[in-house]
């Protein structure tokens, strides 16, 4: 079945909101500032970087939960940094989150509740007893699968980089890595899982609430 764009835009703000900002300015200032001004000046900007995003929201009366959980993200790498007076420590909480996401992704598949089933469910507040049916749970087995790919692949780079302190390449990896190549990773595992849900022929959410009996329409939008 075709996916259109609209339908791919609004799956992805659902679960971006505007973060994108957030996220990336402060490792760019970091890693350019230290190249230029050595590590003092890099976490002094940096940090500055990440207030003024929290600021701006605040000013704005926009959501700003996720700046200030960004803010308190780079003053404790800044911190890391400093303390350590190695740059490259910076990256240790990026690291530890590929890190982390590979091992859940992993775990997930061994006991048979696949991550990307558990991303939606807290996504889209969709009942988990349709997530580990077995007419829907291979769809979300798979993309998990193909996640873990990625994980796997983002962590050997980093662990690359970090080893060389490699510092402005790490951050241009990171940023590469992260929303940009996110987008890419959830917009190809949403046009999959939805054919794949309807190739299992499960049904879809609100026949599964509504206990409809088969034949189904499947699932046609969301992942």
């Amino acid at each position: 079945m075709g996916v259109s764009k609209k339908e791919i835009l609004e799956e992805l703000q659902s679960i971006f909101l505007n973060k994108t900002f957030d996220a990336l300015l402060p490792p760019l200032i970091y890693a350019v500032s230290n190249s230029l001004f050595e590590l003092v000046p890099a976490v002094i900007l940096a940090v500055t970087a990440a207030i003024f995003n929290f600021g701006r929201r605040v000013i704005k009366k926009e959501n700003w939960k996720y700046a200030l959980g960004g803010l308190a993200g780079v003053i404790f790498a800044s911190s890391l940094a400093y303390l350590s007076e190695n740059a490259s420590n910076y990256f240790i909480p990026a690291l530890s989150s590929s890190a982390f996401l590979l091992l859940a992704a992993v775990i997930s598949l061994l006991i048979g509740k696949p991550l990307a089933a558990w991303a939606s469910h807290l996504s889209h507040g969709w009942p988990l007893k349709w997530f580990w049916r077995d007419d829907i749970k291979p769809a979300y087995r798979e993309v998990t699968i193909f996640w873990a790919f990625y994980f796997a692949l983002r962590l050997i780079i980093q662990l690359n980089l970090f080893y060389n302190q490699a510092v402005l390449n790490l951050a241009l990896v990171n940023i590469i890595l992260s929303w940009p190549v996110i987008i890419v990773v959830l917009v190809i595992s949403y046009i999959y899982g939805i054919w794949r849900l309807n190739k299992l022929g499960g049904p879809g959410v609100e026949e599964f609430k509504n206990d409809k009996k088969p034949p189904w329409n499947g699932q046609k939008r969301g992942f």
